[in-house]
């Protein structure tokens, strides 16, 4: 995809956020919140001739507008800061499709991909199943080839789907079933017989949304529904388009966190309580507002790497995506749940939306690879990369953020390098005392992981800004000096996860009963508690932008 430019992507976020205010307004949202109601007119409107979205993720040459993963993550983001049901319904389309993009005939490609980007029709991504779930490798699915005269001619495919995004309402369906030549990608459309979807899900969130069953009973589709043409590449096809699936659905959860903070931010400035406005008052700002928007932003700036990433990648990048996923749905997730006791007893109600927000964010942890699914994928891939450095992967990014800080002390880089060569050293002790047999270990170390990179990232990010090289489609919100601040409050964050979680699992797990006094020095964990220092003043002055104050002015108690 070569990608559109910031004007035409500036025009259509434009178009899409006055389409919300015109079209969904708070009262309509949670109507459909209440009803449990998929509201078909609306997406079917957003991918119609006057908005278009579902074209940034369409190719050029079969009718699309060629958007690059990064114009993909800012209009998801958008989306998600709309209502994550109607987004999810929109990603259903594109994960319906991923699999004709990436591993289609041209002609295969120029039929279904083209029919998306003409009629807007929704498709679904029929993959999950009940006993298999994120583990696409036990598919029980399978499709049986129909010869004629030694040929294959089609297929016959049995089997159930569960919890498939738009399987009740989509037109087509592109269906992961292991064929003689393995598990491989089928297209089915809905009115084919034997096929037939379940009542919609009662769930506990993302209510705008259709999410069914879909049951597969001697469905026969011809040879040229075999998605490529060739059996066995189903998996492959599926890896090849992780890096861009969790890189929508990480920024799904950054979309749905700032949507809710952005709730809780104006309410605090009205809000009076002894005296003055919750916004003066740490408790309220520290506590349940920038701590969440420093991990969120320091989740964008992984995004924004990974995403630019993509667009030169062999591959897909899913390890990077998984990072970009786990990071900024945890983030999404932990900051809607601050947004309701930020608002209280308001929080609470259905009435100022951050009560659905959090019930609907929740699901980022889960569809597309739960969080655990990240860890996992997290630690073995970089583990790998631990041994074949021999454990100088993270010591050497450590050293090439301490470049960073010598030219821009302020971007927190130093203390993202702290976080860096702990995270090197638990992983060396790991290794020497075979920690990783133990999977809750590797698990961990995969959250560790993913905070000391994003860590290096939101300080790369403050860097680059502050030296005049902000991406040219980065989202512009925040200035070099709020990204400065946001970088440090997460590096410290990060930098303390690492050597004490590190501390705790390294020692909880070694049956040599390692030396607490040598772990220490190891970690450098007294650099680490020194780095903390001046973390309140960065609160301080994260709250000073984030509420748009001329000057600290907190109340030091309620």
């Amino acid at each position: 995809m070569s990608g559109l430019d910031r004007e035409t992507l500036d025009a259509i976020l434009s178009a899409l956020e006055d389409f919300a205010a015109r079209e969904l307004p708070t009262e309509r949202l949670l109507e459909f919140d209440l009803k449990d109601e998929f509201p078909a007119d609306v997406i079917r409107e957003m991918c119609g001739p006057d908005l278009g979205i579902h074209l940034v993720f369409l190719p050029e040459n079969v009718g699309g507008m060629g958007g690059d993963a990064t114009d993909v993550y800012r209009c998801c983001e958008a989306l998600a800061r709309i209502d994550l049901g109607i987004a999810t319904g929109v990603l259903a389309t594109c994960l319906g499709s991923d699999p004709i993009r990436v591993g289609g005939t041209p002609e295969q490609q120029a039929k279904w991909l083209g029919r998306i980007a003409e009629e807007g029709i929704l498709l679904a991504y029929g993959a999950t199943e009940p006993a298999a779930g994120s583990d696409l490798a036990a598919l029980r699915s399978t499709a049986t080839p129909i010869l004629e005269n030694g040929t294959v001619v089609g297929y016959t495919l049995n089997g159930r789907k569960q919890w498939i995004s738009n399987g009740g309402v989509a037109a087509v369906v592109t269906v992961l079933a292991t064929a003689p030549g393995g598990p491989s990608w089928f297209i089915v459309e809905r009115d084919t017989p034997g096929f037939s979807a379940g009542k919609p899900e009662d769930k506990h969130g993302i209510r705008a949304s259709n999410t069914a069953a879909l049951w597969l009973e001697d469905v026969r589709v011809d040879a040229d529904r075999l998605v490529g043409g060739v059996e066995g590449q189903g998996l492959q096809q599926a890896q090849a388009v992780f890096g861009y699936t969790r890189l929508m659905v990480a920024a799904f959860g950054l979309g749905a966190g700032w949507a809710a903070l952005d709730r809780a931010i104006p309410y605090a400035k009205d809000r009076i309580q002894a005296g003055s406005p919750l916004s003066e008052k740490q408790g309220y700002t520290h506590k349940l507002i920038v701590p969440h928007a420093a991990r969120l932003e320091a989740a964008r700036a992984y995004i924004e790497e990974v995403a630019a990433a993509l667009g030169d990648a062999a591959h897909g990048l899913p390890t990077e995506g998984a990072i970009a996923k786990y990071l900024a749905t945890e983030a999404g997730n932990a900051a809607a749940e601050a947004a309701i006791q930020a608002l209280g007893g308001y929080g609470y109600t259905r009435e100022y939306l951050v009560e659905k927000i959090k019930r609907d964010v929740r699901i980022t942890t889960i569809y597309e690879g739960t969080s655990e699914i990240m860890e996992m994928t997290i630690a073995r891939d970089r583990w790998q990369l631990h041994l074949k450095s021999r454990g100088e992967h993270y010591h050497q990014q450590a050293r090439a953020l301490e470049g960073l800080a010598a030219r821009h002390p302020a971007a927190g880089a130093n203390i993202a390098a702290l976080a860096l060569h702990a995270l090197a050293e638990v992983l060396e002790r790991a290794r020497a005392a075979r920690l990783t047999r133990h999977q809750h270990i590797l698990f961990r170390l995969g959250e560790l992981i993913a905070y000391g990179e994003v860590a290096a990232a939101a300080a790369r990010r403050a860097v680059d800004v502050a030296e005049g090289r902000r991406r040219e489609k980065s989202h512009p919100r925040f200035d070099a000096t709020a990204l400065a601040a946001f970088a440090r409050i997460f590096a410290r964050e990060a930098a303390l996860r690492v050597a004490t979680e590190g501390l705790r699992w390294i020692r909880g797990a070694d049956g040599a009963a390692a030396d607490i006094a040598a772990l220490r020095e190891h970690l450098r964990f007294d650099a680490i508690l020194a780095a903390q220092a001046g973390l309140v003043a960065d609160m301080d002055q994260a709250a000073d932008i984030l509420f748009e104050r001329t000057a600290t002015a907190v109340a030091q108690s309620a």
